[in-house]
């Protein structure tokens, strides 16, 4: 059988240092990109739209609760799925470009409300959908925050 040969670098190994690969720097090499310039380019704007036809989808199943579909029921789907998909790719400009605690906290905020948004088109009364939200919120922060923290500066440049 033949096999492929191994790239020299390709894979890390235990015990190597910068000095022991001839390298005077701690400088990682990043790792290449899979898909060309167009694809992120389409990506950017695709990812938000599917997510949001997604979203709006199960805004109205949640809001229809089992009964026939109406015009009313898809204009909620349609139009959830619009704010939806327009905050997202607003987030996904802007939010780099802010602090790691401000980026959290947009995600965070964008998050609560579409799920506080989605949990209250079950019919749940409003206290229960503002704390079911809260608690989704606050997971989200967490989680969130924690990345950026692990992998942001304190200016917001990428360390990894």
């Amino acid at each position: 059988m033949a096999q492929a040969a191994p790239a020299p670098g390709g894979m890390s190994r235990p015990g190597r240092t910068p000095e022991a690969e001839g390298r005077t720097t701690e400088v990682r090499a990043r790792p290449p990109d899979v898909f060309d310039a167009r694809t992120h380019k389409m990506a950017r704007i695709g990812v938000p739209v599917v997510l949001g036809l997604v979203y709006g989808y199960w805004v109205a199943a949640n809001g229809r609760d089992g009964a026939p579909v109406t015009g009313w029921n898809l204009l909620l789907g349609f139009v959830s799925a619009a704010v939806f998909a327009g905050v997202c790719m607003a987030l996904l400009v802007l939010a780099p470009r802010m602090p790691r605690e401000v980026h959290a906290l947009l995600w965070t905020a964008f998050v609560g409300c579409a799920f506080g948004f989605l949990y209250s088109q079950t019919g749940a009364t409003v206290l229960r959908s503002v704390l079911m939200s809260l608690l989704v919120s606050a997971a989200t922060f967490v989680a969130f925050f924690y990345r950026y923290y692990t992998r942001e500066d304190a200016f917001g440049h990428r360390t990894r």
